[in-house]
């Protein structure tokens, strides 16, 4: 039982990063620290050695070092940067790559979806805040949520996910 309500910890908190960065266009710091916190105390449950573990924690590194990049360059957000680490770390190297382009893939289509958005005229519907500032055209995109589709579609065809399912 415990076994299977640890397999939605994940998944959880990346569906409530991406509604928060929809709807604030901010990933909470800490979700992202809650997030890696409980990759420590999941993962031995969930049966991982400590190679393994170590592996998981090189993963989420070597992302953050890309999303400082990125943020740096000014092509993401500081919380976008920190959710690409902390999914890598949950995800591991193995399924990276497909991660990475499932992320793209859901990036394109958002960036896609915002652009239709914006131009439709303002003033054809009522809009609540989060949704007005997404209709701005100056605004940037909640990339959050592209992360966390890319980590959603991902997560079970990992091994991670049949430890804890099986």
């Amino acid at each position: 039982m415990l076994d299977t309500a640890l397999l939605f910890v994940f998944p959880f908190a990346m569906a409530f990063a991406a509604a928060t960065d929809l709807l604030t266009m901010k990933i909470p710091n800490l979700l992202s620290l809650g997030l890696g916190a409980a990759f420590l105390v999941v993962a031995p449950i969930a049966g991982l050695t400590w190679t393994e573990i170590l592996s998981h924690a090189a993963a989420g590194s070597s992302m953050l070092v890309v999303g400082v990049v990125l943020f740096s360059l000014g092509w993401v957000g500081g919380g976008d940067a920190k959710l690409l680490a902390v999914a890598s770390l949950w995800l591991g190297f193995e399924p990276l790559l497909g991660f990475l382009a499932c992320v793209a893939v859901f990036g394109g289509a958002l960036a896609l979806a915002l652009l239709a958005y914006r131009s439709v005229p303002a003033g054809a519907f009522p809009l609540p805040g989060w949704a007005a500032r997404l209709h701005a055209k100056g605004e940037g995109m909640p990339y959050g949520i592209a992360i966390a589709a890319g980590a959603l579609a991902i997560y079970p065809s990992t091994s991670w996910y049949a430890a804890l399912a099986g």
